[in-house]
């Protein structure tokens, strides 16, 4: 799953006319780079929810073939949070563990990786990465594979992740829930795993970050 339906707040102007997906990196729609990289690592069903402007980028993908891949859209009539997408499409995603990652990422994670971390008992699998300027203080640790509340030397989460449809069984479709308040329930538990990433990554959340990228400069905050 593909999660697209935010309004990119930080990103106004830009998105007041085009979703944040659709602006471009190098040339390419954010969300375009995320659908080659899942095509490289053998993913073909993809799943994408829609709020704002969605009507953009269900024109630009249609059913996917352009993409070499297979779409299926979840539409809300107001944007649902993280968990909350993901609940109100559970329905199109089935009874497997499945991935979802933000759309609004530039990196070169390869989703390969995750084919070969089974959850087993635990209900998320999550990607994670050195902290960025703009969020120094991380979200959680990670200790020998399982991730673990923030302490010590921290990660940021990369908006990657494998999960459980049980992780979201208490969130009603249309529902608004936030995807940091499960996960926190869940390591507390004991029930998530992760990796480190060290690789590209960036989240596309600002103007100045896009146009980082865009220049070629490092980023900055």
């Amino acid at each position: 799953m593909i999660l697209a339906a935010g309004r990119g707040e930080r990103m106004r102007p830009l998105t007041d006319s085009i979703p944040k997906p659709l602006l471009e990196v190098r040339g390419k729609p954010l969300i375009v780079w995320q659908i080659e990289s899942l095509v490289r690592s053998g993913i073909r069903e993809i799943v994408i929810n829609l709020a704002h402007l969605g009507d953009q980028i269900e024109k630009k993908l249609g059913d996917g073939r352009c993409c070499g891949v297979s779409i299926l859209y979840s539409c809300e009539e107001k944007a649902l949070e993280t968990a909350g997408g993901i609940a109100n499409a559970i329905h199109l995603l089935g009874k497997s563990p499945f991935l979802a990652v933000n759309s609004d990422i530039y990196c070169d994670f390869d989703y390969s990786r995750l084919n070969r971390s089974p959850l087993e008992s635990m209900l998320a699998h999550l990607v994670l990465v050195d902290n960025p300027g703009h969020h120094p203080e991380g979200d959680f640790s990670l200790c020998k594979g399982k991730v673990l509340p923030a302490w010590g030397k921290t990660l940021t989460f990369s908006g990657i992740g494998v999960y459980r449809p049980e992780l979201f069984t208490g969130i009603h479709p249309g529902q608004a829930a936030k995807l940091g308040d499960l996960l926190k329930d869940a390591i507390q538990g004991g029930k998530v795993t992760g990796i480190r990433h060290g690789g590209i990554w960036v989240d596309v959340g600002t103007p100045e970050r896009l146009f980082q990228l865009n220049s070629g400069d490092k980023i900055g905050s």
